[in-house]
């Protein structure tokens, strides 16, 4: 995802790396807890659990971290998770949906809906910039993992619908219900991926200039600090020459 892609480069620019670490760690700690609870502790036997073990693994978070997020799905102090989306628009028009897991429903949507209008941005209704997005598999690999024509030829073994491959690596795109097959398929061709996630995919990207870009970064900034949100995306794209002033 061109948006999603950028910001990545965007956050590690701005040296932001330890926070952000520490926030991530929680973010899928929290993942793997809803996802154990919802279904089987098992990550064989719980599709959305392998995923999101897999998606931990391939950002470093430690085997006791990850074991101990299973574990209290388990327990009967642990809290009830609710999901939620929020869609809405940023700076220059920029579709932004937030997903969310909160146990208190009106604390995150008041904090959603003020970070929001406190950036420039307004927050919508459910379903009024996601027809924007498709709900897709994403499976990350670096450029190492193989040169462009073999990365095809393994995702289209793996039944995946399309790959971006570039100097930065590659991308693979599958349908959503087919990414834990998908990714398990790759992985015996490729190896262990970089990353294994459902993200929304924009159908159409917005070009933003230096100051939409940082009116639109402080947004995203400010929604991911909030420990109720789950994802950020925004359907955004920056020129390489506005990157660099960043």
């Amino acid at each position: 995802m061109a948006g999603h892609s950028k910001w990545a480069n965007i956050q590690h620019r701005k040296g932001r790396q330890d926070k952000l670490r520490s926030k991530l760690f929680s973010k899928l700690a929290k993942e793997i807890t809803v996802a154990a609870k919802m279904g089987d502790p098992d990550p064989d036997k719980n599709p959305r659990l392998r995923l999101a073990v897999k998606e931990a693994k391939s950002s470093s978070v430690p085997k006791d971290v990850i074991e101990r997020a299973i574990k209290k799905s388990q327990g009967g102090d642990a809290e009830n998770y609710e999901e939620i989306r929020y869609e809405g628009y940023g700076p220059e028009g920029v579709a932004v949906i937030v997903e969310a897991m909160t146990d208190n429903r009106n604390r995150t949507a008041s904090n959603v809906r003020s970070t929001f209008s406190k950036n420039g941005g307004n927050l919508g209704e459910t379903g009024s910039v996601s027809f924007m997005f498709d709900r897709k598999g994403q499976v990350s690999y670096p450029a190492s993992a193989g040169d462009a024509d073999s990365v095809m030829m393994a995702a289209i073994e793996a039944g995946a619908e399309d790959v971006e491959s570039s100097e930065d690596g590659h991308i693979i795109w599958c349908a959503d219900s087919d990414l834990s097959d998908v990714s398990t398929a790759l992985e015996a061709h490729l190896g262990e991926s970089e990353s294994t996630k459902l993200v929304w995919r924009p159908q159409t990207t917005t070009t933003l200039d230096l100051e939409g870009a940082q009116k639109l970064m402080k947004l995203i900034d400010a929604l991911e600090d909030d420990d109720d949100v789950q994802n950020v995306t925004a359907n955004f794209e920056i020129p390489d020459a506005i990157m660099d002033q960043l």
